[in-house]
């Protein structure tokens, strides 16, 4: 049976985010601006950046607002494991309450997330379970030739698949005729934006209950 208790939380205080990065970070601006004065102020403030490759976007962005950020790369540890587990460390003595992989390009191993002190919430650019699994999701939806498309939030867990984690919402975007892979990309993206910050909103205001595979969002 699924251990969901670190999916739940108590609406008690600030939440502490930490944001995992690899490039640009645009998911992680709205988070950002959403706690600065949008739709996460009073319920969370980004405390930690985290980037596994160095002197990315992402970590300017996040030292302009203040945010302390850190970078664990791969180069850095003996082991792709040894990595994953001082990404944990460092998350582990941050204290955060939620974790939002935000264009994160690692998978973790099931047991270094197992040692995480909070849950993780990531963003994915397609309608889950549709081109799950990997880094190329507008492209696959493009090859494919389906006519819907868009993004998901979802809780990562170690007993799941990849990007196979209880879903928390999803917004969909109409595929045209004559998109591209960058056309279609920008719209998707405009809705990872908003559907990243409502969902991040709903669980730190203790609106979010897991049953099983279910996510409930209560109004």
């Amino acid at each position: 049976m699924q251990d969901n208790s670190k999916l739940k939380t108590q609406n008690s205080k600030l939440k502490k985010l930490a944001v995992l990065v690899s490039g640009r970070g645009s998911n992680l601006q709205a988070l950002l601006a959403a706690c600065a004065g949008g739709e996460l102020a009073g319920l969370a403030t980004v405390t930690l950046v985290i980037s596994n490759h160095p002197d990315v976007p992402a970590q300017a962005r996040a030292e302009e607002a203040g945010v302390p950020t850190l970078t664990i790369a791969r180069a850095g540890y003996a082991s792709k494991l040894a990595q994953q587990q001082a990404i944990a460390t460092a998350l582990r003595e941050a204290g955060v309450d939620l974790v939002v992989t935000a264009g994160f390009d690692r998978i973790f191993d099931p047991a270094v997330l197992r040692e995480f002190s909070a849950p993780v919430m990531n963003i994915h650019p397609s309608l889950l379970p549709a081109f799950g699994g990997g880094l190329h999701a507008i492209g696959d939806a493009l090859a494919y030739g389906v006519k819907l498309t868009g993004c998901t939030v979802h809780f990562i867990t170690a007993d799941d698949a990849v990007d196979g984690g209880p879903i928390i919402a999803q917004a969909a975007v109409p595929v045209r005729d004559d998109d591209n892979e960058a056309t279609l990309a920008a719209r998707v993206l405009a809705e990872e934006h908003r559907l990243l910050v409502q969902a991040v909103a709903c669980w730190c205001a203790g609106r979010i209950r897991v049953d099983g595979r279910r996510v409930l969002l209560q109004i």
